[in-house]
């Protein structure tokens, strides 16, 4: 599995399976962001089932579903929000980690 450190605290990748939280955790990210719609792609892990991992393993867990392409000003909100609430560092995923990435970017111009 890999991953892009984005800032100090949030780093992104693409689609994880449950199995992949032990080493994100391994990793030091005490919390998990799911910026993926379930069912966006046949085969794809739900949210639910990367959440009870994450849970499991005593990470936090927020799910953001974000259509490709449209990002709204609700998901920019709704991940600062969650950003400013979850221990970091945060683990944030969708199908390539291009959503989690363009989201703390539309979050830094905000509080820019």
């Amino acid at each position: 599995m890999e991953y892009r450190q984005i800032s100090e605290d949030y780093s992104v990748s693409g689609q994880i399976q449950p199995e992949d939280i032990a080493a994100i955790k391994d990793a030091g990210f005490r919390s998990v962001i799911c910026n993926r719609p379930d069912n966006e792609q046949p085969g794809q892990p739900s949210a639910d089932s990367v959440k009870a991992a994450a849970e499991a393993a005593g990470l936090a867990f927020r799910y953001i579903p974000v259509i490709s392409g449209q990002i709204t000003m609700d998901n920019v909100e709704d991940q600062a929000e969650a950003l400013d609430e979850l221990e970091g560092p945060v683990f944030a995923y969708c199908r390539s980690g291009a959503r989690c990435t363009n989201l703390y970017g539309l979050i830094q111009q905000e509080r820019g």
